[in-house]
C-alpha cells in the first residue's frame, strides 16, 4: 500500500488510512477532541483495523478506501454543519460512524437531501431505529435495550433502591425511556430521577438529590467526562451505591479518568468480551490489533471493528466505481451477513437495527471483566 497522508486543515482532522491512490471517499464527523474523546478514539482504532486490513489487501475492487475525518468536538452543530462539509464540498459516497445521539440526528437532514447512507453510528438511540431512518444503518443495539437490562439485573440482584440520573438531551432521554421499561416489568420506581445538563451538570446538586434519596445503585445516563466527574462527587460524598452506566462509556480510556473510582462500576456491553478470544469477530480484531502493536482490545475498539466490517462489506457489494446510490442498495440487501461467532447483521427497508446484543461487565484491576 502506498505511504499514508494525513490531512489537516482548519477544522479538518485526517487520522485514518489516507491514500494517495485512494479511489472511495468516506466521511465521518466525531468527537476528536471533547469530553468523549477518549472512547471515540478507542472506536476509530478498532475501525481502522477492518479499513486497512481490506486496504493492505489491495483495496475494494481495486480501489482503496480514504477516510475523511472532521472533529465536531461533541458539539451538536458542528456535527451537522461537517457533515454538510463532508457531503456538499468533500463528495463522499457515504458517512460512517458518527457520535451521539443528537449530534447524529443533526447530520439525517443532509443524509436525507444527498441519499447519503450513514453506516454504524456510535449510538444506541431508538431514534435511530423506529421509526426507520431511510439513510441510517446500525451496528450496534439500543440504548433502551441496555438500559432496562441495567434494571432487570439490579432488580434480580435484590437492588431495590435505584436512582436514575440522565443527561438533559435527546439520548438521556432514550435511555430513560429503556430504564423505565426495567422498572415497569420490575413493577417498581426508581426512588429518584436527576436530570443533568449535558454540558455542564451541577454536581452538587445532581448529588445532594442522590444523597437524599439514599440509593443502593445509581443508573447514570451520561457520557464520558461527564459520568467520570459524576461518579467522583458521589464517591467524594460518601456515597457506596452501585454505579451502572451504559456501553457509550464502554473504553478503557474512561477507566483511566476513573482511576479509584472506577473499582466496582458496571458498564453495560453490545458486543462479546473483548478477551473472549475463541470467538470469532474477537479473534479476528484481536489478530489484526497484535499486528500493530495494540496489545489489548476495548469494548470500544470491538464496536469500531464492527462498523469497520460492516462499512467494508456495504462497498464490496456496491461494486466497482460506488455511488451513493449503489452504496444504499447494498446495504438494503445485506442479509445475514455474519460479523463473526454467528452476529449476523441483516436489513431491509423496514429494519436498519444491526444487532440485538447487550450484556454486562463490571470494571476490575483497571478492566472490564464479565
Amino acid at each position: 500500500m502506498k505511504k499514508m497522508r494525513v490531512l489537516c486543515a482548519a477544522g479538518l482532522l485526517g487520522l485514518g488510512a489516507v491514500s494517495a491512490a485512494a479511489q472511495i471517499l468516506i466521511g465521518q464527523t466525531a468527537a476528536i477532541t471533547g469530553a468523549v474523546a477518549a472512547n471515540m478514539q478507542e472506536t476509530i482504532t478498532g475501525a481502522q483495523l477492518a479499513i486497512d486490513h481490506a486496504n493492505a489487501q489491495g483495496g475494494i475492487h481495486g480501489e482503496q478506501i480514504e477516510i475523511v475525518r472532521l472533529d465536531d468536538g461533541f458539539d451538536v452543530k458542528r456535527a451537522g454543519e461537517n457533515a454538510r462539509v463532508l457531503i456538499e464540498e468533500k463528495k463522499v459516497v457515504a458517512l460512517f460512524l458518527s457520535r451521539g445521539t443528537p449530534h447524529t440526528q443533526a447530520i439525517i437532514p443532509w443524509l436525507d437531501k444527498y441519499g447519503v447512507a450513514l453506516i454504524g453510528p456510535s449510538t444506541g438511540a431508538m431514534v435511530l431505529h423506529k421509526p426507520v431512518q431511510k439513510h441510517v444503518f446500525n451496528v450496534r443495539s439500543t440504548y433502551q435495550r441496555e438500559a432496562e437490562k441495567a434494571v432487570t439485573h439490579l432488580h434480580t440482584v435484590g437492588i431495590e433502591r435505584i436512582a436514575v440520573v440522565h443527561a438533559s438531551d435527546s439520548f438521556g432521554k432514550d435511555g430513560l425511556d429503556g430504564a423505565t421499561t426495567g422498572f415497569t416489568k420490575a413493577k417498581k420506581e426508581p426512588v429518584v430521577v436527576v436530570p443533568a445538563d449535558r454540558d455542564k451538570p451541577d454536581y452538587a446538586a445532581i448529588v445532594g438529590a442522590l444523597t437524599k434519596a439514599n440509593p443502593q445503585a445509581v443508573l447514570w445516563i451520561g457520557s464520558g467526562s461527564a459520568v467520570v466527574d459524576g461518579i467522583k462527587a458521589l464517591r467524594a460524598a460518601g456515597s457506596a451505591a452501585q454505579v451502572v452506566t451504559l456501553s457509550n462509556n464502554a473504553s478503557t480510556g474512561f477507566i483511566k479518568q476513573l482511576g479509584e473510582a472506577s473499582r466496582g462500576v458496571i458498564v453495560t456491553q453490545v458486543f462479546p468480551s473483548e478477551r473472549a478470544t475463541a470467538q470469532p469477530l474477537v479473534k479476528e480484531a484481536t489478530v489484526l490489533a497484535q499486528a500493530k502493536g495494540q496489545t489489548e482490545l476495548s469494548p470500544a475498539t470491538l464496536e469500531g471493528f464492527a462498523a469497520g466490517k460492516v462499512l467494508v462489506e456495504a462497498l464490496r457489494r456496491a461494486g466497482p466505481k460506488p455511488t451513493r446510490a449503489k452504496v444504499l442498495a447494498a446495504l438494503e440487501g445485506i442479509r445475514g451477513f455474519d460479523l463473526g461467532g454467528g452476529m449476523e447483521i441483516s436489513y431491509s427497508p423496514q429494519d436498519h437495527s444491526g444487532i440485538d446484543f447487550a450484556d454486562l461487565a463490571i470494571i476490575s484491576d483497571g478492566r472490564f471483566k464479565r
